[in-house]
This record gives structure tokens, C-alpha cells and sequence, in this order.
């Protein structure tokens, strides 16, 4: 029964996730046409949503909503750090603007920290094994279009993706799946999409604040 609420909410969430990964600014990360400054202000706000999850995720770890999904091999943050500091340097965080749609994620992660911590199982849902799976074929793209690959192969700036391995991303994903299987939904596929429907409009600020809309526009003109 592994498949359980991980199938329940692949298929709640399907035609939202479609939405979210044909965004215009996901659509030029895939396509890889992203610019350096523009994916970096991408993990800059992401970096917050990590932030708060994990805290919530380290908070409340003998949870029974969130002890069968807790494992520190799959927390981000300290890998967002340090794409952070190769991509940008030590003043990611004062010089990297933080967007709307990234303060209202982490201000809704931080509500259910306090009040439903059983819920941010969703988030983990959307955010964990969309890098343990989408996630590693982006390492691809990112390090490719951006240049990222130093000449000896070491990592230019995508620690975010890197698991250590795809027998461990494998048994990550495994793991996961098996933690939600032991969970009730109790609310979390509506979560899951309410997840989704912020991720749209983070990418949303960040096609805006990036200018891509109106490049999309001109290049059509």
C-alpha cells in the first residue's frame, strides 16, 4: 500500500501542477533560457519556504502527521546556501530581493507550524519529491544552459539538487512515499493544491520581476 496517499495526491493536484510547470517563468528554467541572476533569485526565494518547512518539519518531528516523512537527508536549505554564496556571494541575502509570493508561503508555512503542523506534510509533498524527481533533470538543464560545471566536473552551483546519488534519490523517494502511505488525508490534498496555487504565483512575481513576460511579448513582435 505504499502508493496510497502519494497516487491521492499526484492525481488531486495533477492539472495545478501542469499549470505551475508551463508558468512562463518554468517554462524558461526547462527550456533552459534562464538567465543566472533570474534562477538565483529563484533559489533566494525559495530559500525562506526551506527555511520555514524545516523549522516546522525539526519543531514538530514526533508529530504523528509528520514522523513517517521526517528525514534530515532530504532537508534543502543548506544546500540553497551554498548555490547561494557560488551564484551570487555572502550578500545573497541583502542584495537578492524577496518577493510577495514568497512571504505569503512562508507566512502560511509559518501558521501551520503553530496551528497544523500535520499539514505541512503537503508542502513536503510538493517540494520534496518534485526534487527528488523533476528536480534531478533540472540539475541537468540548470548546469548546462548556465554554465554551472567547472572543467573537472565539480559542482559550479547545484547543491539544491544533489541527494548524493540516484540509488539514494531513489530510496529518498521510496521513503517518502512509504511515510505518506501510513497518513490519512485529513486535508492535505486540499493543502497540496493550495501549495501549488502559491508556487504559481512565486513564479508569477518572478517572471514579472524578471522582466519575461514582456521579453516573450517582444520576441513574438
Amino acid at each position: 500500500m505504499v502508493v496510497g496517499l502519494a497516487a491521492h495526491l499526484r492525481a488531486e493536484t495533477h492539472a495545478l501542477h501542469k499549470q505551475v510547470e508551463c508558468s512562463t517563468f518554468m517554462t524558461e528554467l526547462l527550456g533552459g533560457r534562464l538567465s543566472k541572476p533570474a534562477y538565483t533569485l529563484m533559489l533566494r526565494n525559495l530559500e525562506p519556504i526551506y527555511l520555514e518547512l524545516e523549522a516546522g518539519f525539526l519543531r514538530h518531528a514526533a508529530n504523528p502527521g509528520v514522523l513517517p516523512l521526517f528525514d534530515p537527508a532530504l532537508f534543502r536549505l543548506q544546500a540553497l546556501h551554498q548555490d547561494l554564496e557560488k551564484l551570487h556571494g555572502n550578500s545573497w541575502r541583502e542584495e537578492l530581493e524577496l518577493l510577495d509570493g514568497s512571504t505569503a508561503y512562508v507566512a502560511r508555512l509559518r501558521h501551520l507550524t503553530e496551528f497544523q503542523p500535520e499539514l505541512l506534510a503537503a508542502h513536503a509533498y510538493v517540494r520534496y519529491l518534485g526534487d527528488l524527481s523533476g528536480g534531478q533533470m533540472l540539475a541537468g538543464i540548470v548546469a548546462r544552459s548556465l554554465g554551472l560545471l567547472a572543467q573537472d566536473g565539480a559542482n559550479g552551483g547545484t547543491d539544491f539538487y544533489n541527494f548524493g546519488g540516484l540509488d539514494k534519490v531513489v530510496a529518498l523517494a521510496q521513503a517518502f512515499r512509504s511515510g505518506l502511505a501510513t497518513l490519512a488525508d485529513d486535508g492535505i490534498a486540499a493543502e497540496a493544491r493550495l501549495a501549488f496555487e502559491m508556487h504559481g504565483q512565486l513564479f508569477e512575481d518572478l517572471a514579472n520581476c524578471c522582466g519575461l513576460r514582456q521579453a516573450v511579448v517582444t520576441a513574438l513582435d
